[in-house]
């Protein structure tokens, strides 16, 4: 479990717009250069931090990320993203694919967390 205190849902509503705003397009600074999913948004704990300083295992996305690769160098680039299994790390060489796995995977997350807030919300009134 993360030690992140950021709201996921918010975080998770911040990165969809972000990314549906076109925000993984190529950096006018480094237009040869492809961003990365996750790391080069705000919803990285690490965002602008070369260094990396604070370890992904504080990050709220490890809560999405397999047992298995919790131990990898970018956790969150292996987030189960559809049935298939695809990942941000699968399906690297093919951003139109890969954004499109991520927009419905953070659609349907967001959904079920809002899901899960209204049914808490609706007991604790019970």
């Amino acid at each position: 479990m993360s030690s992140d205190k950021r709201d996921i849902l918010e975080a998770l509503k911040f990165e969809l717009a972000f990314l549906e705003q076109g925000g993984y397009g190529r950096s006018v600074h480094a237009p040869r250069t492809p961003t990365r999913i996750f790391q080069d948004s705000l919803s990285c704990i690490n965002f602008c931090e070369p260094t990396r300083p604070h370890p992904c295992s504080e990050c709220f996305l490890t809560d999405f990320v397999p047992e298995n690769a919790q131990k990898e160098d970018v956790p969150c680039h292996h987030i189960p993203l559809n049935p298939r299994g695809d990942t941000v790390d699968t399906l690297r060489d093919d951003q139109l694919r890969l954004e499109d796995a991520l927009k419905d995977w953070l659609r349907a997350t967001i959904r079920r967390l809002e899901q899960e807030r209204a049914a808490a919300v609706k007991q604790d009134h019970a």
